[in-house]
């Protein structure tokens, strides 16, 4: 059999499994209607009290739930926003393709735990914000909360059509259908939900969406590990090829993954997703403690660790399948990130319904980003641009309008985008780097608001804006040198010897390759590149740039007044700090008793 006819015969996708994907999309409209009329009936309820009040409780059940969420579903919600689509068939590529090395990001997942718990949450909670880039105007100017809010609508732009376009790559090996054709359905589905449900709306489809994704990485890693032998053939074939690693200690930055860029970026990559994002921080603040939101995190990220060990262990299990008949060479997979989808179909598909269930689970993690990525836009837009260029105060109509216009705009826009997320490459890489370019400079201004009270509105604007061109020239030239082929990461070994059909090119083992290699002997050589240092680093760097720039340009104006900085916009630690200082400063006289100041009466005495 030729590769075009096996890989023919397993888009075996039968009524069976388009039912139970349709029924997905079905209960997430459902449960969209369901909260559109709870949302009705709260309006009617407020009516009474009219005017300027009636909208701001509009917009606050509409899109923070009326800060009265519960723990559970806010928490499943955060893992749902969080486990994408590029997490479920991004993590076990990179695993099979260069190794478990990346799975050791999950420490970092921790760090940036502690980082949130003690460093941004508590400011965010207090300051009972529905927009986090409320929070540059109150610490620096409006022009601050502009640039961030920008920010985070050029960080959606790149991030969001990648999500869509990912779970449509699973549909299209399942079963043949062009990505453009399913993309816009499923799509219409979520923007309704998204923009007649509300917050509501979102965190409940998510739990269902969780359930669904964990069900189905679960029926893929136990049905396809039996059928290879068991986790023992898993491990010892991982062994053979190096797959499992210890950590690497060596100090290059422009090696892939080396322990200090899985940590250091690591932690900086996960606070730009959680610690400062809109779509992550709306959730936070839906919940009506500092308590309750301190215990989502810890169980967000337990859920989160979860989900991180099935995806790599997927990527061994993919490996131990296709040990001896690599899916790439032989093109039975036409780009990287259909390897699981095909490990599903060859484990499940002769099940009716369980690839159904598969799809729907990859569907689900999309789902759940974009219509979580919606909700949030509707929120900057509403408060970081109408309210703030609007003089007259909104009516519910009006907000609502606003607020169900956004969804609907910006998701037809990410659907026409991802024609061209298709073109860039892997997505696993394509996403942290791109995402770079908005969310170094963002996480810089943020980190520098809460922690270090001498940086002023115009040094963090010279920060942002230095950084984000920096940045912008980085991962342009990163993916030009990617695509172009200039730079081309080392696999680890792999096989065609055993395959069972025939192919283009002759069966071989492709084991010559360095067993320690994940990076390019064109990165390697030559002379020194910034933007081919790792892509873990990017945000990093970004964030880093952005609060040097600051913090000097700051100290050098010397306009910064500590005493009139608001101590609810610091950390705590710093707030204490601060607070101290300034008691006592406090206790120190301004006159002294004959009328002269302190420095002249120190200058007299000194004379004299």
């Amino acid at each position: 059999m030729h590769v075009e006819e096996l890989r023919a015969s397993l888009q075996s996708f039968g009524w069976p499994d388009y039912l139970v994907f349709c029924m997905m999309l079905a209960i997430c409209a459902v449960i969209g209607v369901y909260f559109c009329l709870q949302l009705r009936r709260e309006s009617r309820k407020q009516r009474a009290h009219g005017g300027a009040e009636e909208a701001a409780n509009s917009a606050a059940s509409y899109l923070v739930g009326g800060r009265q969420m519960k723990i559970f579903p806010i928490t499943m919600s955060l893992i749902s926003s969080f486990i994408s689509g590029i997490t479920l068939l991004g993590t076990p590529t990179e695993v099979y393709l260069y190794g478990a090395q990346y799975m050791y990001i999950m420490g970092s997942l921790v760090l940036m735990g502690f980082c949130m718990y003690y460093l941004f949450l508590p400011v965010f909670h207090e300051l009972n914000l529905i927009s986090t880039y409320k929070y540059l105007e109150q610490r620096y100017n409006r022009s601050l909360r502009l640039f961030g809010s920008v920010m985070f609508i050029v960080a959606s732009l790149l991030w969001l059509p990648i999500v869509i376009y990912v779970p449509a790559i699973a549909f299209n090996q399942a079963t043949g259908v062009n990505i453009h054709i399913v993309t816009p359905i499923v799509c219409v589905v979520c923007i309704f939900y998204t923009c007649i449900g509300g917050l509501k709306a979102v965190v409940w489809t998510d739990v269902i969406q969780t359930i669904i994704m964990f069900g189905a990485m679960a029926l893929v890693l136990i049905k396809g590990t039996l059928d290879i032998g068991g986790p023992s053939v898993v491990w010892q074939r991982a062994q053979e090829t190096a797959r499992l690693e210890r950590p690497n200690f060596t100090p290059d930055i422009t090696e892939r993954y080396t322990f200090y860029s899985l940590v250091l970026g690591g932690v900086a990559h996960w606070l730009k997703s959680n610690a400062i994002s809109q779509n992550m921080i709306q959730r936070y603040l839906s919940l009506p403690t500092l308590k309750d939101a301190r215990i989502a995190i810890w169980t967000f990220i337990a859920g989160v660790l979860a989900f991180l060990m099935i995806c790599g262990y997927t990527g061994l299990l993919i490996y131990a399948t296709y040990a001896q008949c690599d899916p790439l060479e032989t093109k039975l997979a036409k780009r990287n990130d259909q390897l699981l989808p095909l490990l599903v179909m060859e484990t499940l598909g002769s099940y009716p319904g369980l690839p159904g269930v598969f799809v729907a689970g990859v569907f689900s993690a999309a789902l759940s980003s974009l219509s979580t990525g919606l909700n949030s836009l509707s929120a900057v837009v509403l408060e970081d641009f109408v309210k703030t260029f609007r003089s007259q105060p909104l009516t519910e109509g009006q907000t609502a309008f606003v607020m169900r216009s956004v969804v609907v705009v910006f998701g037809i826009v990410f659907v026409a985008l991802v024609l061209v997320v298709e073109k860039l490459g892997a997505v696993l890489q394509l996403t942290i780097t791109l995402s770079s370019v908005a969310n170094g400079p963002l996480l810089g201004i943020f980190t520098a608001g809460v922690m270090l009270p001498w940086v002023n509105s115009k040094g963090a604007l010279l920060g942002g804006f230095s950084s984000l061109v920096v940045m912008a020239w980085m991962c342009v030239s990163a993916q030009r040198e990617l695509v172009t082929g200039n730079l081309v990461y080392q696999r680890k070994p792999y096989s065609t010897m055993g395959c069972n059909y025939t192919f283009a090119g002759e069966p071989r083992n492709f084991a010559s390759l360095p067993l320690d290699g994940a990076f390019s002997h064109e990165a390697s050589s030559g002379p020194f590149q910034l933007y081919r240092i790792s892509y873990l680093y990017f945000t990093l760097f970004g964030a880093l740039l952005t609060i040097v720039v600051a913090l000097v340009t700051s100290l050098l104006l010397r306009e910064t007044d500590l005493d009139a900085v608001d101590a609810r916009l610091l950390t705590p630690f710093v707030r204490r700090w601060l607070e101290r200082r300034r008691h006592k400063q406090s206790q120190i006289p301004s006159r002294t008793p004959d009328g002269l100041g302190l420095k002249h009466k120190a200058i007299q005495e000194t004379a004299t």
